[in-house]
């Protein structure tokens, strides 16, 4: 039987930022922010190590769950708390070495076979997308909706957290949570945000079970 990955202490939600720049972590946790991603895409940004060990540096410090995406041997380098791998990503990582250091692992999923290969990893959490159409990131896949969410989630049943993402903000959150998902993640609803405490706040009273 397949090892499980560690679980995450403090649960997952319900918010779930995903971020690029590592001063946004700084910013998000002071406010109460739990869980949150670190997501730069370019593998050649010359900040990229520094930034990842400060990121895992303000996860110790304020007690939070930051995950480092797909740059699984940095994470591992520096005792992330947690990684974030795409399918492709899953195809490279040594999930074993990441596994034996108590690293938390979360998946992305567009597919239901995508769904069944990450659950079969027994990973932390599982992230079902794209919900909405995004601009933040190049599609391969139509977005699912949430009918489609359902479907996933009912796939899952309660065997690990649930993250829905892509295009989720404040004028369609409420739908995506009904759905019972563990978690909603967000890209520009948050960094994009007038207010961000404002933003926060408005996130958490419609994200209340």
């Amino acid at each position: 039987m397949q090892a499980s990955f560690p679980v995450m202490e403090g649960g997952i939600g319900p918010l779930y930022p995903v971020v690029d720049h590592v001063r946004w972590i700084a910013r998000l946790l002071p406010l109460g922010v739990k869980t949150v991603q670190l997501r730069i895409k370019d593998p050649a940004h010359p900040e990229l190590e520094a930034q990842i060990i400060e990121a895992i540096r303000l996860g110790r410090e304020h007690n939070a769950q930051v995950f480092i995406n797909d740059y699984w041997q940095l994470a591992l380098r520096h005792g992330a708390y947690g990684v974030h791998l795409g399918q492709e990503d899953l195809d490279i990582a040594d999930l074993d070495a990441l596994r034996q250091a108590d690293i938390r692992l979360g998946v992305s999923t567009r597919t239901a076979a995508e769904l069944q290969r990450g659950l079969a990893l027994a990973p932390s959490y599982v992230a079902i997308g794209h919900i909405f159409p995004t601009p933040t990131k190049d599609m391969p896949t139509p977005p699912q909706g949430v009918a489609q969410l359902k479907e996933h989630l009912n796939t899952v049943a309660g065997r690990y957290p649930t993250v829905a993402i892509g295009g989720i903000d404040l004028t369609n959150v409420a739908d995506v949570w009904q759905t019972g998902v563990s978690c909603v993640a967000v890209v520009r609803a948050v960094t994009a945000a007038e207010d961000t405490e404002q933003a926060l706040a408005a996130f958490a009273d419609k994200l209340v079970r």
